[in-house]
């Protein structure tokens, strides 16, 4: 009798227990798995047989050949940053004050380049300029240009369009919380256009574009595809190059690649912070929503055709060039007949599935990868979310929690392949108590801990979105956590998981730095077999693959759109 009465209590203690543990077990769980690679990092760098070597580092840092490779990663930042708010910012103007607005559907088409992995735009490009390649194929006149795309220029060109929708995004949500009240008082007052530009617009803008270009900059900073495809070719080193073959490339130098890795963070957090002070300093207090506001004043007919023909132009760069280099490609029989008639075949695309297993087996291992990183990042992020919004009264978060998100969060603010060499280096130095390094485990692991900050970031947007109330109503009715968190919560949040598990998915699938990086041997992913076909194999065979890899990646992108659009707007 006794014993049956004290099952309840016992029960009741198991779970206060489970809770107890995990208030810590997520801390420390983020510590293993994002702290601790970077501590290694820094380790790594500083610390040379057993003693502090801070001077050693810096004089490697400020050798010639690592002077030189910060100097072109600083100015290839800057100079995409500039091409693409050339490229972004008329755009950006006319679907915000004109009639090119009404057009949704170019919304998803200006997100293609963004969603393209960079490295298969870079070859569709490499593919169309190249000597003899298809624009002279097309264009005999043509012949020379390829001097001018295999340089500096040509690198800035392919990764500004890659990243302007980006800034693009930034400058129209700033467009269309700027009421064009402002405007219209001006031109009333009597300032032409170029006036109302510098004098109203600009600088209502300046906050939110310095922050995009300081995005623009990291990003372009932490990118490796586009520089390993092209920017190798014309002997262009940048800091993800570098650090690459050090870590890669015989003779091995974990502790070069270290120290960049450290350099390159200590860069990202400077303009982490610069980015945080100009936000603070250029807020501004707008009258009214900026969306109501807004009066999309037609343009005149010269002007809406000189939209459409930049529009165009652009979306001819950033799309038509290389998707049709990369399809004519994957079609091409024999490379030196070129686009003759007859010499395409739908070969190629037979031979992923049937004869060429290696392909096969890439796909396999990328869908896996895909699958159970996208899997464990959703199940990690929603557990961080409810950890930190677990009271229902709404409360601030406390300390802890606030320490906890900047933690999830951090993997987002760094460059990804520092973050892989620091989980390269601390799973290395753990092998003999944990074997984890050099198996797909491992590869498991690093796209978790990549991609869980989209996971984060979706699932508090969908509790952002819960109202306090009814959940205290559901506590107040009887309903026990376990029962609120089963019946209530989680359905509601469902919508959010399943978005951050389709875009964790979605880039996880056509991830190139990890996999060139940790991959065990002989095993490819998608992304690393297209780049060894498209270095040493068949070309065609590698396009064929990139097909494959971008028709996932654009449907996954419309399917994302049409789960993240009202019912409402679906119906109509």
């Amino acid at each position: 009798m006794n014993s049956a009465s004290n099952g309840p209590a016992v029960v009741q203690l198991l779970v206060k227990g489970l809770k107890r543990l995990s208030r810590f077990l997520l801390p420390a769980l983020l510590i293993g798995l994002i702290i601790c690679p970077l501590l290694t990092i820094l380790l790594r760098a500083l610390v040379r047989d057993g003693h502090l070597a801070l001077n050693q580092a810096l004089t490697e840092l400020l050798t010639s050949q690592h002077a030189q490779m910060i100097g072109n990663s600083l100015l290839l930042a800057a100079l995409v940053v500039i091409v693409s708010t050339i490229l972004a910012a008329p755009i950006a103007y006319f679907m915000t004050r004109s009639s090119l607005a009404r057009h949704h559907w170019l919304d998803i088409i200006l997100l293609i380049p963004f969603m393209t992995p960079p490295y298969i735009g870079a070859m569709g490009w490499i593919l169309f300029m190249q000597k003899r390649g298809l624009l002279q194929q097309l264009l005999p006149g043509a012949a020379g240009l390829e001097t001018c795309f295999f340089s500096l220029g040509g690198l800035v060109l392919v990764m500004s369009l890659h990243v302007f929708p980006f800034m693009l995004t930034m400058l129209k949500n700033a467009l269309l919380n700027l009421p064009s009240g402002f405007e219209e008082a001006a031109a009333i007052s009597g300032a032409g256009f170029g006036r109302r530009l510098r004098k109203v617009v600009l600088p209502l803008l300046s906050g939110n574009y310095a922050i995009g270009a300081l995005l623009v900059f990291v990003k372009t900073l932490s990118e490796y595809g586009t520089p390993a495809t092209l920017g190798q070719r014309i002997g262009f080193e940048v800091f993800t190059t570098d650090i690459h073959r050090y870590a890669t490339v015989a003779p091995v130098d974990f502790a070069q690649a270290a120290n960049l890795s450290f350099a390159l963070i200590g860069i990202c957090l400077i303009l982490w912070m610069l980015q945080s002070w100009i936000s603070r300093r250029h807020q501004y207090q707008l009258v009214g929503s900026g969306v109501r506001a807004q009066s999309q004043r037609g343009l005149s007919r010269r002007g809406t055709v000189f939209a459409w023909i930049y529009l165009s132009l652009v979306l001819l760069l950033a799309i038509g060039i290389p998707y049709f280099s990369i399809l004519t490609t994957s079609f091409i029989k024999l490379r030196g007949y070129g686009l003759r008639a007859g010499n395409f075949t739908w070969q190629h695309y037979q031979d992923l599935f049937t004869a060429n297993t290696k392909g096969r087996q890439a796909l396999i291992n990328s869908v896996g990868l895909a699958l159970s990183s996208a899997t464990l990042a959703s199940i990690l992020g929603t557990a961080i979310v409810l950890r930190l919004r677990r009271k229902p009264s709404g409360g601030r978060v406390d300390r802890g929690g606030r320490l906890l998100e900047a933690t999830a969060l951090l993997p987002e603010m760094l460059p990804g392949i520092v973050l892989v060499i620091g989980i390269m280096l601390f799973w290395n130095d753990l092998y003999r108590v944990i074997p984890l390094y050099n198996t797909l485990g491992i590869m498991v692991l690093a796209y978790t801990v990549l991609f869980l900050p989209y996971s984060v970031q979706y699932v508090s947007s969908a509790y952002s979105q819960l109202s306090p109330s009814l959940l205290a109503a559901a506590s107040v009715a009887g309903g026990r956590p376990a029962y609120v968190l089963r019946r209530i919560t989680l359905p509601l949040l469902f919508k959010g998981i399943l978005s951050g598990w389709m875009m964790i998915f979605m880039i996880a699938f056509r991830e190139l730095v990890t996999a060139s990086l940790i991959a065990p041997p002989d095993t490819l992913v998608v992304s690393t077999y297209i780049l060894r076909e498209f270095e040493q194999g068949s070309v065609s065979l590698g396009m064929a693959m990139a097909v494959l890899c971008v028709l996932f990646t654009t449907g996954s992108l419309l399917l994302l759109n049409r789960l993240l659009k009202p019912a409402g707007h679906r119906r109509s």
